[in-house]
Order: structure tokens, then C-alpha cells, then sequence
């Protein structure tokens, strides 16, 4: 089982996955809260080199369901040039936010949003490596906060061969139990490329997106052990830098 965190300092990402003892990191390619373009990581070749496997993070910002024209199409470009950034370090996946709109009465326009991101880049020959699209925690109108939303979403974006990342902390604000949780989100798409291993700081259905460490957090870790072990996907960390070491060892010992 491939288990370990997001980097925290990109500039050195292995020496910090080693430093962790993981199996798996995830990084991002551009400061997460800009429209910047990626640029060549100096460690490109050590990335690519190691035996840790990388995925990578989108930046926040981008939000492909928008029917916003001056969000969607910068977003729409952002994917593909991250897509392209993942590739260059030799990751197996771009984990993207499922996105909003603004009403309830945009939500299959922002269906069929996703699905033109994938049409459209179909016709250039596809995406450099898989986008895993990820479930979110809250907001009004959310593309991937609940399952039967996911389910419709899947309904567009299944056939482009989309991949999934369940965030724990994200299912359990958003409101969804997390007993039996891969059965269920398997059940919608087929499959669970990355899960995002993480407690968190608020009740459950609160809407919140704020992680916690496993000894802090509101969901009992033996249930995120039993998240981990049942997935058959790589698990990241995302909790807070403190802790996170301890909460790898939790895995490791309730793993075994």
C-alpha cells in the first residue's frame, strides 16, 4: 500500500517524501492561489528518478464548471498546462476540485462544462496525465459535494475515462457518512484513483474544509484506517504539517 503527504516545501519534494519515509507524494506545480503559468522544476530529473510516486495538485482557483466565461476558459487552460507540468515530473494524475456554479439552476450547465473540458481536449489528443477529480466539502451548488451530484456529474465525465479522489475530511463536512464509503462512491464511478486521507477540525455536514490531524480531528481514525485499507488506491496526508508524521505512524501500525 503506496501511503504518504503533501509536500510542504516543493523546492526539495523527494527529500521531503524521504524524510517521511512515503511511498507517494503530492505537490503542486504553480503557487496554488495564482493563474501562473508552471515552470520547469530545477529537480525535474531527481523527481522523475525516485522510487516515490508523485501526484499533483491544481491550483485552487480553477473552477471548470463555471459558466463564468472570464473563469471557466482561463480554467479550462490552467488543467491543461498543470496536465502538461504533472507529465513533465513523471506523476500519475492532476487531482482537480469538482468546482461550483451559481444556482442550483446552472448545475447541468456545469455538468456539461466538465464534460466539454474533456471533449475539447479529446480533440488536441487528450490530457498529459489523468485528471482525478476530487469531492469538496461545501459551498451552494457544488459539483461534487454530494454523491447524488456525483453521480450525475459521472453520467457526463465517466466515459472520458475520468478518474476520482475521495477526500475524508471533504465527505464528512460535506455530509456523507463515511461508513462504507468506497463501496458507495465505487458504486458511482467505477473506481478510486487517489484517496486524501484526512480528519477534520468540524462536526460532520458543517460544510467546512478545514483538515486535522487523526488525534485531533472529529472522525474516529480507526474509521480512516478502514478508508485506507478498503480503497486499493494510493493514500495522501493532508493534515497539518505538526502532526503528520504521527498520523503516517497510526496508518502503519493500523495497516499492518
Amino acid at each position: 500500500m503506496r501511503i504518504g503527504a503533501h509536500v510542504r516545501q516543493d523546492s526539495d519534494p523527494i527529500g521531503f517524501g524521504e524524510k517521511l519515509g512515503a511511498e507517494v507524494i503530492q505537490m503542486f506545480v504553480v503557487d496554488p492561489q495564482s493563474w501562473d503559468k508552471p515552470q520547469p522544476h530545477p529537480l525535474a530529473e531527481q523527481i522523475k528518478a525516485s522510487p516515490i510516486e508523485l501526484v499533483v495538485h491544481s491550483s485552487y482557483q480553477i473552477n471548470v464548471a463555471s459558466t463564468n466565461n472570464r473563469l471557466r476558459m482561463p480554467s479550462r487552460q490552467a488543467v491543461a498546462l498543470q496536465t502538461q507540468a504533472a507529465a513533465d515530473l513523471g506523476a500519475f494524475g492532476l487531482v482537480v476540485h469538482g468546482g461550483h456554479v451559481r444556482s442550483d439552476a446552472e448545475i447541468e450547465a456545469g455538468i456539461t462544462n466538465w464534460g466539454k473540458l474533456f471533449e475539447r481536449q479529446q480533440d488536441k489528443g487528450g490530457f498529459a496525465v489523468p485528471i482525478l477529480i476530487e469531492n469538496t466539502a461545501g459551498g451552494n451548488h457544488a459539483m461534487a459535494r454530494y454523491f447524488d451530484s456525483i453521480a450525475k456529474l459521472w453520467d457526463v465525465v465517466g466515459e472520458y475515462d475520468a478518474g476520482f479522489c475521495l477526500d475524508t475530511c471533504h465527505a464528512w463536512a460535506g455530509g456523507e457518512e463515511l461508513v462504507g464509503v468506497v463501496d458507495r462512491i465505487k458504486a458511482i464511478t467505477g473506481r478510486i484513483d487517489l484517496v486524501h486521507l484526512n480528519s477534520s477540525r468540524d462536526e460532520f455536514n458543517s460544510g467546512a474544509d478545514r483538515h486535522a490531524n487523526f488525534a485531533e480531528g472529529t472522525i474516529d481514525p480507526q474509521l480512516l484506517a478502514e478508508v485506507c485499507r478498503t480503497a486499493g488506491a494510493p493514500v495522501i496526508l493532508e493534515t497539518p504539517a505538526e502532526g503528520v508524521a504521527e498520523d503516517l505512524a497510526y496508518l502503519r501500525e493500523h495497516l499492518g
